[in-house]
């Protein structure tokens, strides 16, 4: 871990890459029901997948409260691009506070890789299943760090290598967590076998008007999922982006609009987006690939950046 690497991870990678779209076995019609049932993943899927052949590493990216998994394609084309396969799963479309649906989905969604995903990826595309990252943004990082302390008792048949927190969040406030509640506020208490990175916004915390709370309130945001990781673990924080700012520039209907009038933003998302895309790339090729040159240029700014960050490790 000693050397910087001469990409720029913060760009598009070299990977032509394409978007599918899979429906879940509750979409389908009675007609088809028996055949594809055990194909069909139990969640609808987006899916960004290279297109040239070769066996890929994965990255299951779970949505925000009440978003659409679509509002994070440019995203998740952006990781894909750089060589990985990326699962976009739509966890529900209307949610209560309880996360424990999401958890049980999320799972359900990882044993069925195995069995299903081959059968929609372009041909001579193979997902490694032995490198498999589990990822979210907002509520979907909760649910992801859920998953990966197995609350609820709930296990997956696949083991997650990597994890990863965009912006997690626990709940409204300490002592306001939608259960099951991740944060123990004990530092250093998570108990995983696997590097972690935590991604944080600076605005996230801040009020846009008085009459909504913050997007990513303090006492239950990033901060505090990092200070309760173990080594290794990584961590960047955005100084003047807000907590949708990693969406697609155009996020349309209702729920599009309300996350440019919820939440305090920064200037532009393209900024926020490249950036989180370009440290979960480094990410993922340091302890993927055994290559730490991106993450450590992007730790030391010997790259060129989208954004000031600031940044903090335990390793």
């Amino acid at each position: 871990m000693c050397s910087y690497s001469s990409t720029n991870v913060f760009d598009i990678g070299e990977y032509t890459t394409e978007i599918l779209r899979v429906e879940s076995d509750s979409f389908l019609s009675v007609t088809f029901f028996f055949f594809l049932s055990s194909v069909q993943p139990p969640k609808p899927l987006l899916i960004a997948t290279p297109l040239e052949a070769g066996e890929f590493p994965l990255l299951m990216f779970l949505h925000g409260y009440l978003l659409y998994n679509f509002f994070y394609s440019q995203l998740i084309q952006h990781v894909a691009s750089h060589g990985f396969i990326v699962i976009a799963p739509q966890l529900y479309t209307v949610a209560g506070p309880d996360t424990s649906d999401e958890i049980h989905s999320a799972a359900a969604i990882t044993n069925w890789l195995s069995q299903g995903l081959c059968k929609f990826l372009p041909a001579n595309v193979i997902p490694n299943l032995k490198k498999i990252a589990i990822s979210g943004h907002s509520r979907g990082g909760k649910t992801a760090f859920a998953l990966s302390l197995k609350k609820l008792n709930i296990s997956t048949d696949i083991k997650f290598s990597a994890l990863i927190g965009v912006d997690p969040v626990d709940g409204m406030d300490k002592g306001k967590q939608t259960p099951p509640a991740v944060l123990s506020y004990v530092p250093h208490s998570f108990d995983f076998d696997m590097p972690v990175m935590v991604i944080g916004s600076g605005l996230g915390e801040v009020k846009r008007n008085p009459l909504f709370p913050p997007c990513a309130p303090k006492g239950v945001n990033h901060e505090n999922f990092f200070s309760e990781c173990k080594k290794p673990a990584w961590y960047f924080v955005a100084k003047d982006y807000g907590h949708s700012d990693m969406l697609d520039d155009d996020t349309k209907g209702i729920r599009g609009k309300a996350t440019y009038c919820l939440c305090k933003n920064g200037e532009s998302r393209k900024p926020m987006r490249k950036f989180v895309g370009g440290v979960i790339v480094a990410f993922l090729k340091a302890y993927f690939h055994d290559d730490y040159g991106d993450l450590l240029a992007i730790r030391d700014s010997h790259v060129s950046l989208p954004l000031d960050f600031k940044f903090d490790s335990y390793l």
